[in-house]
C-alpha cells in the first residue's frame, strides 16, 4: 500500500507539472536527422533476387534525433533553444521548415554548404488484402561524407553556451555525427553545472567520455548488457555502478522497451518502472521521448524519481504509438498519467 501511495503522489505531481509548466526553457545541442518512412505493399519477390518488391503507397518525413526532442519539448509548452547543423540540401531545408511549423526557433541551426544532411530512410511493407500489419523491410542511411569543420562545431557550442544563463535544463543528443566532440561537451556540462542546471546526455557508447559529469545519462538495455560483458561484471547493476563512478554521472536511466525503465544511482538500489503500455507496436523514438521527459521534469524542479516516472510514461506512449514518426505531447502524456492513476485506484479496491 505504501508503494501505491508513493506512486499516486508522484503521478499527482507530474500532472501538476504538465498543467503548469509555463515557458521554461531548454538548451538543446546535438545531431539532427530527417526520418523518412516509405509505406506500401510487398506482394511479390523480385525476379532477379530473393527480395520483396515494395509498391510505395505513401511517404512521410519528420525531423529526428535532437530535432525530434525539440518538437517534443515544444509540444509540452517549453521554449527550446536548438543548436545544430544541417546540410544545404532539400533534407536540411525540410527539417528547418518542419521545426518552424511547430513554433521552434531555427535561428541557431547552421546550414553547411556541400554537406549531406543525415537521413534515415525506412521501408515498411505488408501484404495487400491481408492483415494491415506492416514490418520494416530495409533501412538505408544517407549522411555526410566529411567531418564537420572545427569552426562550425565551435560556433554551435558557443551559441549553446550563450543560452545557458536563462535556461532551465541542458540536453546533449549525440549521434556521433560531428556536432559534439569531447572538448565541446565537457565545456557545456561545466557551464551548466556552474549555472545549477540539470544536464541530460544521450551519448553513443563510443563517446561516453563526452558525457562525463552529466546529471542523467540515457542507455538502451542492450548497451548496458554489452558494457557489462566487456567489464566482466556479474550483472547490470554492477556495470551501472562502475560507469556512474568512472564518468561521475548523477544517474543512469536504462530504457528496456517492453520491459520498462530502470534508474541506477550511486550506492542505491535500482528503481524499476515496468512497461504498462497495453500494446507495443513500435519503439522508434524511445530515446528522444525519454530525453524530452527528463528535461521537462528536471528543468521544472522535480526529483530524479519523478523525472524517471515521466520518462517511463513517455516511453509507454511511444511504444503504443500508431506511427513511428510521432513524438510525445502534453495531451498524450496527460491522458496516460490519468490512466495510470485510474489503474492504481482500481488496484486498491
Amino acid at each position: 500500500m505504501g508503494d501505491d501511495a508513493d506512486r499516486t503522489s508522484v503521478l499527482s505531481r507530474l500532472k501538476e507539472m504538465l498543467d503548469s509548466m509555463g515557458e521554461s526553457k531548454v538548451t538543446l545541442i546535438g545531431d539532427v536527422m530527417l526520418d523518412r518512412f516509405h509505406h506500401g505493399y510487398a506482394n511479390n519477390l523480385d525476379s532477379t533476387a530473393p527480395v520483396p518488391v515494395l509498391k510505395i503507397m505513401r511517404t512521410e518525413e519528420t525531423p529526428g534525433a535532437a530535432a525530434h526532442i525539440a518538437m517534443g519539448l515544444r509540444s509540452l509548452g517549453m521554449q527550446v533553444s536548438l543548436h545544430c547543423c544541417v546540410g544545404d540540401d532539400r533534407e536540411g531545408r525540410t527539417i528547418i521548415s518542419k521545426l518552424a511549423e511547430h513554433g521552434i526557433s531555427t535561428g541557431n541551426i547552421q546550414s553547411v554548404a556541400d554537406r549531406n544532411t543525415l537521413t534515415k530512410i525506412r521501408f515498411y511493407g505488408s501484404r495487400e488484402s491481408l492483415l494491415d500489419e506492416s514490418q520494416i523491410l530495409l533501412q538505408a542511411d544517407r549522411g555526410p561524407r566529411e567531418s564537420l569543420s572545427e569552426d562550425v562545431r565551435k560556433s554551435i557550442s558557443e551559441g549553446a553556451i550563450a543560452e545557458i544563463s536563462d535556461s532551465n535544463a541542458v540536453v546533449l543528443s549525440d549521434y556521433d555525427k560531428g556536432v559534439l566532440d569531447t572538448q565541446a561537451s565537457l565545456k557545456l556540462i561545466s557551464y551548466a553545472k556552474k549555472a545549477g542546471l540539470p544536464v541530460i546526455a544521450d551519448p553513443k557508447l563510443t563517446g561516453l567520455d563526452r558525457s562525463e559529469g552529466a546529471d542523467v545519462v540515457l542507455f538502451e538495455n542492450r548497451g548496458l548488457n554489452l558494457l557489462s560483458r566487456r567489464q566482466g561484471t556479474p550483472d547490470q547493476a554492477s556495470a551501472a555502478a562502475n560507469l556512474i563512478s568512472q564518468y561521475n554521472w548523477g544517474a543512469l536511466v536504462v530504457l528496456r522497451g517492453t520491459e520498462g525503465v530502470t534508474l541506477y544511482r550511486d550506492s542505491e538500489d535500482p528503481f524499476h518502472i515496468p512497461c504498462l503500455s497495453p500494446s507495443a507496436v513500435q519503439q522508434i523514438g524511445l530515446h528522444d521521448a525519454a530525453a524530452t521527459a527528463l528535461a521537462a521534469a528536471l528543468g521544472n524542479g522535480l526529483s530524479i524519481i519523478d523525472a524517471t516516472t515521466l520518462a517511463a510514461a513517455a516511453c509507454d506512449c511511444i511504444l503504443a504509438a500508431e506511427a513511428s514518426r510521432e513524438f510525445v505531447d502534453r495531451e498524450t502524456l496527460r491522458l496516460w498519467i490519468d490512466e495510470l492513476s485510474w489503474q492504481l485506484r482500481i488496484s486498491d479496491r
